[in-house]
């Protein structure tokens, strides 16, 4: 889907946009000047974690993900470590009252327990997951959705959830879209690389 019309028409968008611009990318000229995680090259870099730690875009961010989080009907948000782990805090911390979004994390790699108290399966951790619930899974930057489609696979696999979605900070247009479609798992992201690179 890209970015959604009420998201791209929100009076922040803007803004926002104009921060991660500033705050979290780098063109490096050619385009294998950055390897990413995925293991591609590419000529621009995102690193969306300062942009998760400034305390105006993160508020923003917080309004434009409860947005779209509430249209999805969802009542659980998480991911993956580490780039979900800041994200889902400001997603909770910016939710109305009544709402009462809950959140938990993947780890990458299970310790062998879960939840002592939760009763949650090794490696996920947080809100207890028992008794299942619809999420939403959040993403920093998506490239090829990998590290989302982990995420849903572990959820699916492991719980009584259902993943009703997946809203990543900036999506790389690299194949994330017909990955999530492939998985059919409504994506949708804040911005794309387009977005900022025309700025």
């Amino acid at each position: 889907m890209g970015v959604h019309e009420t998201v791209r028409n929100h009076p922040e968008w803007p803004r926002f946009a104009s921060i991660v611009h500033e705050l979290a990318f780098l063109d490096g000229g050619r385009d294998d000047a950055f390897t990413l995680a995925s293991g591609r090259h590419s000529r621009w870099f995102f690193d969306t974690k300062p942009v998760m730690m400034h305390p105006e875009a993160a508020a923003i961010m917080g309004r434009l993900l409860n947005l779209r989080i509430r249209a999805m009907g969802g009542a659980l948000v998480g991911g993956l470590e580490l780039g979900a782990v800041p994200l889902t805090a400001i997603v909770i911390s910016s939710t109305d009252a009544e709402r009462s979004l809950r959140g938990f994390m993947i780890r990458k790699s299970p310790k062998g327990r879960g939840g002592r108290k939760t009763n949650n399966p090794p490696g996920i951790e947080g809100t207890s997951l028992e008794g299942g619930g619809d999420v939403v899974i959040l993403e920093d930057v998506t490239t090829t959705g990998g590290s989302s489609l982990l995420a849903i696979e572990r959820i699916h696999q492991n719980t009584e959830c259902r993943v009703v979605g997946v809203i990543s900070i900036l999506d790389r247009e690299e194949g994330a879209e017909d990955a999530f479609a492939a998985a059919g798992v409504p994506f949708e992201s804040l911005l794309t690389r387009s977005d900022i690179v025309s700025l």
